[in-house]
């Protein structure tokens, strides 16, 4: 039998032997038939294999497979197998926005279910060691091993390419094999482990004991870790049998009541850290946003994991694992995803910032240069965004620590480069520029902007970048807006910026472009000091050309004015249907679709008409003719601004009330 080898691994059998099992997919089968000849059948190992809690059961087979390197070595020749592998259910496949861990070698390498052996090491510098099934690899491929075939199998296996293995048909022992795992099957069905409470219960104490085992031995064999290994083994298979409770989380309430919440993330500070990313890869799981979980379970169970001081846990994590080994860069990348998961609560995000070194951690992650932008980098910068939009406070810190000065130096070299569509670069440039957004909403982050020449590199863009022109024009609206505007919006001017920004406001956009270049415009008029040098600058901009701007502006007005105009019907028929109470309900969704119409869009230009008509006979000369156009007068302009007077709320903690005043000024000026 030279060139054969025997083995136990259930896929490499051919589609007609395994079409009746379901716990192996197809794909797998005809993976493995792609790389293979002719395998053919010995022998069935009929005992069941007890899974993780006597949930899971797999078969296994003894295969005889021919010219195959893959398939490992099983011991002796009568069905006996040491080694053993197998399939256990996965989460299923939800259809989610949230991004995944891409694997960059084969699963099988990163996978972390496989057996380790008592001879493993545990240490940074060893990985633990996958159990063989004979000691003796050296001389696996001189050896017989299995039963032998009958001659006339042989010559079946051999002969019989068009029939069996090719064809459609099967051997009678290959039938009477498929008949018996169906009726297995069907008793392993109705044998089905129920998953209630009583399930929970046994499963944590066996978790329980898995770890007081575990610690007892490393305790007291501390310089022998092969008397430890096997402990550290069945913890590892315990710890991933929690992940069928992502599938049930009506059981999060009694997986908290005994306790395992705490010791499952007190094993975050395991020496090995192979067992803590098994932790963070279940932590992940349990509180991923496809869990069907109501807020109240996954509020009980997350609270629980807070209380166990989970976050500087994670951050103790990602700060001693190497990117450079594969297996800790995975740990990164699941830690990184709980930390999203978490920040789906406004005060666990202002906690990370406040209570851990998180921050500073993505900022150096962020700097770090790599040949190409990795998925890790990309995931900081993502994170990095979703932190500083979340909290104020968040904002602050970040801004301390130099936070904005660093992402323009990462901004600066794509002011005339763009990174590739569909990448992880394109992805990290635009976290970063949503980042910098958030920074600028801060008074401090404007007065940082300002020092780190933040307006100049905005203007380079949009006079030389692609894709970076929209995002620049953003940033820059953030930055001159605001109640603290004032001094980017001199800068801007004295930059000569006002070529760049009317330039722009002239061509046509999206609506968001425009949204921005309005909000800039409007920003200029409010902050730029009456008389000076600046502001005269500004307005001439509006008169040159015979009011080329201010046409430009009656013609945005008219595009969304009969945008809303279209809505406020459609909201004004509803209403007539409608109690008064019913009306009230609705009241939030009438105004998001006059949003969405462009509402703000309408306002903001009629800011900009307002101020023009208060600032220059001739400019109001101009607006008057245009709207009487269509038979329209300023008054659709004062309109506008006591509408948006109305439902300004002067309750709120940051309302403007200077923004106010300035508007009852403006419609004075407007009869």
């Amino acid at each position: 039998m030279a060139g054969f080898v025997s083995g136990e691994i259930i896929y490499r059998i051919s589609m007609c032997q395994v079409q009746q099992l379901d716990v192996f997919g197809a794909d797998r089968v005809e993976e493995a038939q792609g790389a293979m000849k002719v395998p053919t059948f010995v022998g069935l190992l009929t005992k069941p294999l007890e899974v993780s809690g006597g949930i899971h059961r797999s078969w296994h087979f003894l295969v005889l497979v021919e010219n195959s390197d893959e398939v490992r070595i099983s011991e002796g020749r009568n069905n006996a197998f040491k080694g053993s592998i197998s399939i256990e259910n996965q989460k299923p496949n939800l259809p989610s926005n949230k991004r995944k861990l891409e694997v960059t070698q084969d699963p099988n390498a990163v996978y972390k279910a496989t057996k380790i052996t008592a001879k493993g090491d545990v240490k940074r510098n060893g990985n633990a060691r996958v159990e063989n099934a004979d000691e003796n690899d050296g001389d696996d491929d001189d050896m017989e091993a299995g039963p032998a075939l009958p001659p006339n199998e042989i010559e079946e296996a051999i002969d019989d390419e068009e029939g069996r293995f090719f064809g459609g048909g099967i051997t009678s022992n290959t039938a009477d094999v498929l008949n018996f795992i169906d009726e297995r099957d069907k008793d392993d069905d109705a044998k089905a482990e129920k998953i209630d409470s009583t399930w929970v219960r046994k499963l944590a104490l066996n978790f329980e004991r898995r770890i007081s085992k575990n610690s007892e031995l490393r305790a007291k064999f501390e310089a022998d870790p092969q008397k430890f290994m096997g402990s550290e083994a069945d913890l590892d298979a315990d710890i991933k049998a929690l992940s069928i409770l992502a599938d049930h989380p009506d059981l999060y309430g009694e997986f908290v009541k005994l306790g395992c919440v705490t010791s499952l993330v007190s094993l975050l500070s395991h020496e090995n850290t192979d067992i803590a990313i098994d932790c963070i890869e279940i932590i992940n799981e349990l509180t991923d946003e496809d869990v069907e979980a109501e807020q109240g379970q996954w509020d009980l169970l997350v609270d629980a994991m807070l209380e166990a001081d989970l976050l500087n846990l994670l951050y103790d994590n990602i700060a001693r694992l190497d990117e450079d080994n594969e297996s800790d860069r995975a740990g990164v990348y699941h830690v990184l995803s709980v930390l999203e998961n978490l920040s789906s609560r406004t005060t666990i995000a202002e906690s990370l910032g406040r209570d851990t070194s998180i921050l500073p951690w993505l900022l150096q992650r962020i700097q770090k240069k790599e040949p190409a932008i990795s998925q890790n980098k990309q995931y900081a910068a993502e994170i990095l965004a979703i932190l500083l939009q979340s909290s104020s406070s968040n904002r602050t810190k970040f801004i301390d620590l130099d936070g904005v000065d660093i992402v323009l130096q990462l901004l600066s070299q794509y002011r005339r480069r763009d990174p590739a569509k569909g990448t992880e670069e394109e992805e990290y440039v635009e976290n970063l520029f949503d980042s910098q957004t958030c920074c600028v909403d801060e008074p401090n982050g404007k007065t940082t902007f300002l020092e780190a020449e933040g307006i100049e590199l905005c203007l380079i863009m949009l006079r030389q970048g692609k894709m970076s022109k929209p995002r620049a024009l953003r940033l820059l609206d953030h930055a001159l807006g605001g109640p603290d505007g004032a001094a980017c919006c001199e800068k801007l001017v004295e930059a000569a910026g006002l070529k760049v920004v009317f330039g722009a406001f002239m061509k046509k956009h999206d609506s968001q472009a425009t949204e921005h270049l309005l909000g800039i415009l409007a920003s200029m008029l409010r902050f730029l000091p009456a008389n000076s040098a600046e502001r005269i600058r500004f307005l001439a901009k509006f008169v040159e050309k015979e009011y080329e701007k201010i046409d430009r502006a009656m013609k945005i007005r008219r595009e969304y004015a009969s945008r809303v105009v279209a809505v406020d019907e459609e909201i004004r028929s509803e209403k007539a249907k409608l109690s008064a109470q019913a009306r009230e309900d609705r009241a939030d969704e009438w105004l998001s679709r006059r949003l969405d119409a462009g509402l703000y869009s309408l306002q903001t230009v009629d800011v900009i008409l307002a101020w023009l008509v208060a600032e220059d006979s001739g400019a109001k000369k101009r607006i008057q003719g245009l709207l009487a156009e269509r038979d329209e007068s300023l008054d659709v302009i004062r309109t506008t601004l006591q509408d948006q007077m109305k439902s300004w709320d002067a309750t709120a903690e940051d309302s403007d009330t200077v923004y106010q005043d300035i508007l009852a000024t403006l419609v004075e000026h407007l009869h």
